[in-house]
């Protein structure tokens, strides 16, 4: 059921995957972020795939988060593994770090605290690391898919009920 907090609030997903990106894998964690959005209330306008690499990651970023007022959701790339270079790609783009919420994604599920994503802003975009299974993708977006239209709200000064 959608969030009536959602209503015109526009979503962007980032599959970072080598084995997506030379077709060797499938992208399940962005298909389902994808639908979690749009259940939830979001008009999912781009969904992009791009290879492992801190490079990769910024530059992508950079590109989606520019003129955009909406949540920027990524899903691979969070872990340990040598080529997981997710989050130094997004610390490289984000102007202010948003710790609670990659600190509530965190704490749905044991392996949470493995997991090296974060949060934050650029611009009026809201860019948030999920991991890339499809489920854990789903669960951690769902843990703070509440908070993120008011987070997108604040970040363009729009009247607040606070």
């Amino acid at each position: 059921m959608p969030d009536h907090d959602t209503a015109g609030l526009a979503a962007k997903v980032l599959t970072v995957s080598d084995g997506v990106v030379h077709g060797t894998r499938e992208d399940r964690s962005g298909v389902v972020l994808v639908e979690l959005l749009t259940e939830h209330g979001y008009d999912v306008v781009e969904q992009r795939v791009v290879a492992d690499g801190v490079e990769n990651v910024s530059q992508a970023l950079i590109e989606l988060s520019e003129n955009f007022f909406g949540v920027v959701v990524t899903t691979g790339g969070t872990g340990f593994g040598p080529r997981d270079l997710t989050p130094e790609g997004t610390r490289l783009v984000l102007e202010r770090e948003a710790p609670g919420i990659s600190e509530a994604m965190r704490l749905v599920n044991p392996l949470g605290r493995l997991s090296r994503a974060i949060a934050g802003t650029r611009g009026t975009a809201l860019i948030v690391n999920a991991p890339g299974s499809p489920k854990g993708a789903v669960e951690t977006v769902t843990a703070v898919i509440d908070v993120l239209p008011h987070a997108v709200r604040l970040m363009t000064a729009a009247p607040t009920d606070h």
